[in-house]
């Protein structure tokens, strides 16, 4: 025990000895009351110096001192009532019970306080990125990075905090010991049912340094288009294009391929297939296709083509290629080139529709020569 306790917890007593007509229930309110005032004091005041020391600071401090403030209130009130206990007329084992509470009380709001340090630090870090913007890329790639680092902090944090505060309790602590000592079956079944918990939580970890995907990402994933939405510590939401939510686990993404459009820019090739007939003047139809982006305010300025890529019996495969800014303006000009494309055959180029032939001449002959029915006569 510290000296000064000792000398403080002395000179209470003394004073208490001049005061032995008081009961002892009354001698320890009044010196609780006492502690509790002091510190709520220190408490104020110290906030006080800080307000004023951090109003021309950065708004990380600004902001610690505004989350801080009741955190800290709590452990000085903690403090205040441990000194209280520790130099009242107490027994000694409901004076040794209550300290004990108390400081497995203090290590849980510490741990508190350092989650909060954590969450104020990812707040002001996030502020110097606009997800809103239209190139946005640079700002998901540190919004993902931060997020998940964040979440898988807070968790170690809970974890290291719970069990510092379980080591203060000793039957806790030496039932936990024993545990782990004499039950190694017990010990094999919680660690494999922590496993997929830790299996996600380490693919947490590589999606946020090597980040395959990114907040805002657009992937397809078993077959379904949509766009990355939320990235927890064990699992990914993923908005598809009609507004479902299909939920992943992180060891999704490092497992198993999946085709991500954003990975290093947003931008996007769009593919438009027609099918035209052999005698489609492929040239009109290309000049067609660059007047129809060129007047749209979809098409990013970069990429436009049309070239015939495959040949059936029946009819001829023309690729129409369009980019655009990013990949919901790339499926908006897809469905704007098919339509104007087919439009433009069907009121313009309709030689260009598909068409079925058939040759009559052959017919004639594997029918045969006709008969007249004069010439029987």
């Amino acid at each position: 025990m510290p000296q000064f306790v000792i000398n403080l917890t002395n000179d209470v007593f003394a004073l208490w000895a001049q005061f032995h007509w008081l009961p002892e229930w009354a001698v320890v309110t009044i010196i609780t009351a006492v502690f509790v005032f002091i510190g709520w004091a220190a408490n104020q005041v110290v906030f006080a110096l800080l307000k004023l020391a951090v109003r021309k600071r950065d708004l990380f401090w600004k902001g610690m001192v505004g989350r801080a403030r009741l955190k800290v209130r709590i452990a000085v009130m903690i403090i205040a009532l441990a000194l209280a206990v520790t130099v009242s007329p107490l027994d000694p084992e409901p004076s040794l019970l209550i300290r004990r509470t108390l400081l497995f009380g203090f290590i849980l709001v510490c741990g508190w306080m350092i989650a909060g340090a954590v969450d104020m630090g990812a707040i002001v870090h996030l502020r110097k990125f606009n997800m809103e913007a239209e190139d946005n890329l640079y700002a998901r790639k540190h919004v993902t990075q931060t997020r998940i680092l964040q979440r898988v902090a807070a968790i170690l944090i809970g974890l290291i905090t719970l069990g510092l505060a379980l080591l203060t309790i000793p039957g806790v602590r030496q039932w936990g010991m024993s545990l782990l000592a004499s039950a190694g079956v017990v010990g094999i079944v919680a660690g494999l049912a922590l496993q997929p918990f830790l299996t996600n939580l380490i693919a947490g970890i590589q999606i946020a340094t090597a980040q395959p995907i990114r907040l805002d990402d657009a992937v397809i994933v078993e077959g379904e288009w949509g766009r990355v939405e939320e990235i927890t510590s064990t699992y990914v939401v993923v908005k598809l294009w009609d507004w479902r939510r299909m939920i992943l686990p992180l060891t999704y993404f490092i497992q198993k391929p999946f085709q991500n459009w954003t990975r290093d820019n947003a931008s996007l090739i769009g593919v438009a297939f027609l099918y035209v007939d052999y005698e489609a003047p492929i040239d009109r139809l290309r000049v067609r296709l660059e007047a129809i982006a060129h007047a749209s305010p979809l098409w990013d300025g970069d990429v436009v083509s049309l070239q015939v890529t495959d040949i059936t019996d029946r009819v001829a495969q023309v690729r129409c290629l369009t980019s655009a800014k990013n990949a919901s303006i790339a499926f908006d000009l897809r469905c704007e080139v098919r339509e104007k494309m087919l439009a433009f055959m069907r009121d313009e180029c309709p030689q260009a529709l598909p068409r079925d032939r058939f040759d009559l001449n052959r017919i004639d002959d594997q029918r045969g020569p006709s008969i007249s029915p004069l010439s029987k006569a």
